[in-house]
């Protein structure tokens, strides 16, 4: 038994084709893990599923709400109940199989001797499948940007497959997070970089949803651009340089 207690965060919107299939697939992999879905009122009733799975099993958890919030509120109302259930680790991951739960293990090893292990999708050259070219480069170039602009010495600067302990999580304060979009997963680890954590990049591979569509638009690329800016302004005279492994 490896100790130490995880919760996969899975925010949803319109997943009702997946999300029963994924936490098939997290709870076969074994792991002393619980799930919290995070459902933001989805029109398509995953919710309702959400529900059903949970009734029968304990460690399945369902939060609603009432609007589409944004991913990066999802994942802060999640630390939060990480934080008072009494978790050690929290990994964050699409609902919809673009991040593949067979990575978990590696995560959950390895998060015992790290504060922060984030997949990687340029570590290994780029590996994204399925991707149209325009969503291609804007990837690459705004994690060009952002490495630019905050000095982070990673690979991906903008993954959304992660995995913290959940005393780092305590140590930023969640009410201190200030994204709300796409943006809070580059948030996340310049704070972890200038706090000083251990940082473990690890290679992933991040596959094309198969069903629904993203929902990422122009307005919050737009939005992200001030926001990286805003973060590197934030931090220039705060914290210290982290570590990367």
């Amino acid at each position: 038994m490896q100790d130490g207690k995880l919760l996969v965060i899975l925010p949803t919107y319109n997943e009702s084709a997946d999300i029963e299939r994924m936490v098939a697939a997290i709870k076969a992999l074994g792991l002393d893990t619980g799930i919290l879905i995070i459902d933001d009122n989805s029109p398509d009733g995953t919710g309702r599923i959400a529900d059903k799975i949970s009734s029968g099993d304990k460690e399945v958890f369902v939060v609603h709400r009432k609007k589409k919030l944004g991913l990066g509120s999802a994942y802060i109302c999640g630390f939060k109940f990480a934080i008072e259930h009494g978790f050690d680790y929290v990994c964050e991951m699409d609902a919809d199989f673009s991040h593949d739960p067979k990575y978990l293990p590696e995560f959950y090893r390895y998060i015992k001797d790290y504060d922060v292990v984030t997949g990687s999708r340029y570590m290994q050259g780029v590996s994204i499948v399925n991707w149209p070219f325009g969503r291609l480069m804007l990837s690459f170039l705004a994690n060009k940007f952002v490495k630019m602009v905050t000095g982070l010495p990673l690979s991906d600067c903008m993954g959304g497959f992660k995995c913290f302990r959940v005393s780092f999580i305590k140590q930023i304060g969640p009410q201190n997070i200030i994204s709300a979009g796409y943006v809070f997963q580059m948030e996340m680890l310049y704070r972890a970089f200038k706090a000083g954590c251990r940082i473990k990049e690890i290679p992933i591979i991040f596959y094309n949803r198969k069903y629904g569509k993203s929902k990422m638009n122009k307005a919050e690329v737009s939005w992200s651009f001030f926001l990286v800016l805003y973060l590197r302004f934030l931090f220039l005279f705060k914290g210290h340089k982290g570590t990367r492994r």
